[in-house]
């Protein structure tokens, strides 16, 4: 790619085209919005901390590749913010829905793609998907690229490539954070059960020894 962003310049493009697309009442966004956007808990992977600093300095550079530009509402001194990412990458509606899910979630399998881009683009079904893959991965320039398959996972992935190479290595670490994080949580919950469980047992016993000492006096 001529131009690589950043994963801060990822997350703002990304954030403002879910916005238009998903909320478009409310768009472009204010500083204030876009920041709540980028730093979404829902809907983000990773789920990121930026400051308004950091957005500036990623906007201000977004303007320079022309992905970004600043919009003045009639009658208003708030300056808001608008992407240009189906112009600079000639995207039509499905591509654009496909690169923000890639942008704001990382990589997706097929089924995970055509689930989480509804509300921005319905695709009919996967095969509709896979032919919006297939566009954006054999250009001069692909935008994306299909990962080979990780241990542990059932299906091929796909990544946005806008940050440039893929690092897989990097992925597995992250994969293997999720999942050491996600036995912990079992785990956890697996003690839960096990103490609610106790804690029910103590009660009907309790019950039962309450309603005998209760029969004396009937």
């Amino acid at each position: 790619m001529s131009t690589v962003l950043t994963e801060t310049e990822i997350r703002v493009v990304g954030s403002l085209v879910e916005k238009q697309l998903t909320t478009p009442e409310y768009y472009p966004l204010t500083l204030n919005a876009l920041t709540a956007a980028c730093n979404q808990k829902s809907n983000r992977d990773p789920v990121m901390s930026l400051s308004e600093t950091e957005i500036m300095a990623a906007v201000d550079r977004l303007r320079d590749e022309n992905l970004v530009y600043l919009f003045y509402g009639s009658g208003s001194r708030t300056v808001k913010y608008k992407h240009m990412l189906p112009s600079v990458y000639e995207l039509d509606a499905a591509g654009t829905a496909v690169m923000a899910v890639l942008m704001l979630r990382g990589p997706q399998t097929i089924g995970e793609i055509r689930e989480r881009s509804g509300r921005m683009h319905e695709f009919g079904d996967l095969n509709e998907v896979q032919a919006t893959l297939d566009d954006l991965s054999r250009r001069d320039e692909p935008l994306i690229v299909k990962l080979d398959r990780q241990p542990g996972q059932k299906e091929a992935r796909y990544a946005h490539l806008l940050s440039g190479p893929v690092d897989v290595t990097k992925l597995a670490a992250a994969a293997e954070r999720t999942s050491s994080a996600g036995s912990a949580s079992n785990d956890r919950i697996e003690k839960l059960e096990t103490e609610v469980e106790r804690l029910s047992s103590e009660l009907a016993e309790f019950k039962a020894v309450f309603d005998e000492f209760r029969k004396q006096f009937d």
